[in-house]
């Protein structure tokens, strides 16, 4: 059935024309992946950019694929192996989850991508997010995404008066000014747009249900487990060796993460030592 055209506001079509605008005249166009349709590099790209800045991204992004060019060269790989390709990023899961999204596309879908976005939901680490802006990037697929810069932009021109703001809440207006023809590039302006908005008039998206204010990163769990992994990328070492190592942190703390990394599959025990998994 052919969708019904949208009968826009005034307030809606001038919100359009901003957006555009600045795109045209302001947008990240040079961003590496911007320059490629291909799914598996797109998937690199929004995992190695949820909750880190494009300037650390930039150089891990062409760096990983450097490594690994392909979905069937990441595929075989030792998990080890690509958490230290994904060393410096942080939020180390996101690396065993693209790992694991790559297994499952080269065995269970012949190493073609899903192009659908309830099928890419079935992936490892691919959330309704990640789905959305595969759907978007890669096959310009018109799917309403939803992120921080994008809630900025529409509570900055349609909340501004407003407080705790939900994602159900905005999604109409995102859906109705979804650029049906061209959502690529839309998105993409949306998100040039909101972080011009950040740094010029203020992070509107503090206003949204969904923000989180981050924690002092150095006192984190997140910080030590991170430690551990980069420490772990040198050599294997015991657990009273790595406590020594971080004289400055408390060896239950350690013990804990240490726990908690094995439990997620991100380092391996054998006999007294600790390593990367090598499989």
């Amino acid at each position: 059935m052919e969708k019904k055209p949208v009968s826009l506001t005034k307030l809606e079509k001038q919100f359009i024309k901003t957006v555009w605008d600045f795109y045209h005249l302001n947008g990240r166009h040079d961003l590496p992946w911007r320059k490629t349709k291909d799914p598996y590099k797109i998937v690199v790209s929004e995992l190695m950019l949820q909750q880190t800045q494009v300037a650390r991204v930039l150089p891990k992004y062409k760096e990983f694929l450097k490594k690994f060019p392909t979905v069937s060269s990441l595929a075989p790989a030792p998990l080890g192996e690509v958490l230290k390709a994904w060393q410096g990023l942080g939020y180390n899961r996101r690396a065993k989850f693209l790992w694991q999204a790559a297994k499952a596309v080269v065995n269970e879908h012949k190493g073609k991508w899903p192009n659908t976005y309830t099928q890419l939901q079935t992936l490892p680490g691919i959330g309704s997010y990640t789905a959305g802006a595969v759907m978007n990037f890669a096959y310009n697929s018109p799917v309403a995404l939803i992120e921080t810069n994008v809630r900025t932009v529409h509570i900055h021109h349609f909340f501004k008066d407003a407080e705790n703001i939900s994602d159900k809440e905005l999604l109409p207006i995102i859906e109705r000014t979804l650029d049906e023809t061209n959502p690529r590039e839309w998105n993409w302006a949306l998100m040039d747009y909101g972080s011009h908005l950040k740094t010029t008039v203020g992070n509107a998206s503090k206003k949204s249900k969904a923000y989180k204010k981050q924690s002092n990163f150095k006192e984190s769990n997140r910080y030590i487990r991170g430690a551990i992994l980069r420490a772990l990328t040198q050599q294997p070492y015991t657990e009273a060796a790595l406590c020594s190592h971080f004289h400055d942190i408390e060896n239950e703390r350690i013990k804990l993460q240490l726990d908690a990394l094995k439990n997620d599959g991100l380092v391996v025990k054998q006999k007294y030592k600790f390593l990367l998994p090598t499989k």
